[in-house]
């Protein structure tokens, strides 16, 4: 069974009226009457008229379609940033499509030129952990499509970009580790080729030189996949364990709700005593045990940020030449929960 729908052509016809009358009535366009107008628009909403797509898209040469790629849907921080894209796009009339690289660079490659071949006016890209060549990213750029990146984000690409406010979330988070009397203080983050890794650890070593503590490189693990490998997760928190940290700081979303889990499982008694600082956009962070300070992430701004970037490139007259890269604020929300003698 065929799903039938009405037509410009099938309005015309039972108005009495021609097919340029009633799709520069559906269009609000000044040249109609608001009479004319309010006819064509009753009788389209009776039989449940929906514009074409398909034949917008081959008129005006565009899909208004956009193309998302995150590392993990599942990810808090991603999910939020997607929910403000959403809320920026549907306002524009712009659909998207969303995409998971896994945090593979293989699966990020294939997928970014799947939603090209389907034709999408722009791309938002947060760069997976394995990601270093972008050459298949500048090409399509350099073939007219407009990208802009957000959260992870490469050096070299003339175009706009959106992060948070990185050095000064990870600062934040390890000074008050500090001023909560924390001597050793080690620091599990993610692949030392993302943006977002280098300028949180730059952040983490500069509270540590406020307060005259050596940087010592043994406590800073790595997890190349930012702890979408429990193996690795656990393994770093095994590493970490015999230097015997005090405090700990964490760099992203789920390295910080999956280090909490790996300290439990590797050492229960241990765990409720490291204090634990890090990036996170849980709404349950109060439920967490051990309590954990977070930094949290204007995650949805982010999102709505990109997007009106990616649509003022989309919809340009002419080549953009000038691009910005936007910093907003974190937030660092302290936990006050009394845990034996202590506060964290």
């Amino acid at each position: 069974m065929r799903f039938e729908t009405s037509t410009i052509k099938d309005i015309a016809k039972a108005l009495g009226l021609s097919t340029s009358t009633v799709s520069r009535a559906l269009r609000d366009r000044y040249e109609i009457s608001d009479e004319t107008k309010k006819v064509v628009l009753a009788y389209a909403e009776k039989v449940n008229y929906r514009a074409n797509p398909i034949a917008r898209s081959l008129k005006e040469r565009r899909s208004y379609s956009i193309g998302i790629i995150v590392s993990e849907i599942a990810n808090n921080f991603f999910s939020q940033v997607i929910n403000g894209i959403e809320s920026i796009a549907y306002a524009r009339d712009y659909h998207v499509i969303i995409a998971q690289s896994h945090e593979s660079h293989k699966q990020e490659k294939l997928n970014v030129e799947h939603l090209a071949s389907r034709s999408i006016d722009g791309l938002l890209i947060a760069l997976s952990s394995e990601t270093q060549d972008i050459d298949y990213l500048r090409d399509l750029y350099g073939k007219g499509l407009p990208i802009v990146f957000f959260d992870r984000v490469p050096d070299n690409f003339e175009t706009h970009k959106v992060i948070a406010n990185n050095f000064k979330g990870s600062f934040d988070a390890t000074e008050h580790l500090i001023l909560s009397g924390k001597k050793v203080i080690a620091h599990l983050t993610s692949s030392e080729t993302l943006s977002n890794t280098k300028e949180r650890l730059e952040g983490y070593k500069a509270a540590l030189a406020k307060y005259h503590i050596e940087f010592n490189p043994e406590i800073v693990k790595y997890c190349q996949h930012g702890g979408m490998h429990n193996i690795e997760l656990e393994q770093a928190v095994k590493e970490l364990l015999p230097l015997k940290p005090d405090g700990i700081f964490i760099s992203s979303d789920r390295l910080t709700t999956g280090c909490i889990m790996a300290l439990k499982k590797t050492n229960p008694e241990v765990a409720h005593k490291i204090a634990i600082a890090g990036f996170t956009n849980s709404n349950l962070v109060e439920l967490f045990s051990p309590s954990l300070t977070s930094v949290k992430q204007p995650a949805f701004e982010i999102g709505q940020v990109a997007t009106e970037l990616l649509i003022s490139m989309i919809e340009a007259k002419r080549p953009v030449t000038e691009f910005e890269t936007r910093v907003l604020d974190t937030e660092l929300v302290k936990m006050q929960k009394m845990l034996g003698n202590r506060f964290l």
